[in-house]
């Protein structure tokens, strides 16, 4: 098994900025392929906000992209989310996603969420 664990979600007014961490763990080997992020507003459907390859390619939804930066540590297995000039419209949960490689099998491993609430 493979925990994701997320910290750094808050409460911030608009045009300011948080960082989120996604650190994995588990007690077996593996390797990660790749780290997302998605958020989930209330009544709407998740959707994919930053997405970082094992090759370093990013992908940012458009609503994002120039505000939002998404790095990654290899050495700490942990994922990062820049948030800049912060909007109301950003005020989602948000969640880490992981694309994790075990014995040569890819399994898809998602964090308990961390709300950010983005004040007007």
């Amino acid at each position: 098994q493979v925990q994701l664990v997320e910290s750094g979600g808050g409460l911030v007014q608009a045009g300011g900025s948080l960082r989120l961490s996604c650190a994995a763990s588990g007690s077996i080997i593996f390797s990660i392929n790749a780290m997302d992020w998605y958020r989930q507003a209330p009544g709407k459907q998740r959707e994919l906000v930053a997405a970082l390859t094992s090759g370093g390619s990013t992908n940012y939804a458009d609503s994002v992209k120039g505000r939002f930066t998404i790095s990654r540590d290899n050495a700490k297995n942990t994922v990062y989310l820049q948030m800049n000039s912060l909007k109301p419209e950003d005020t989602a949960v948000y969640y880490c996603n992981a694309n994790v490689r075990i014995r040569g099998l890819l399994y898809n491993y998602w964090g308990q969420g961390t709300q950010v609430t983005v004040s007007s």
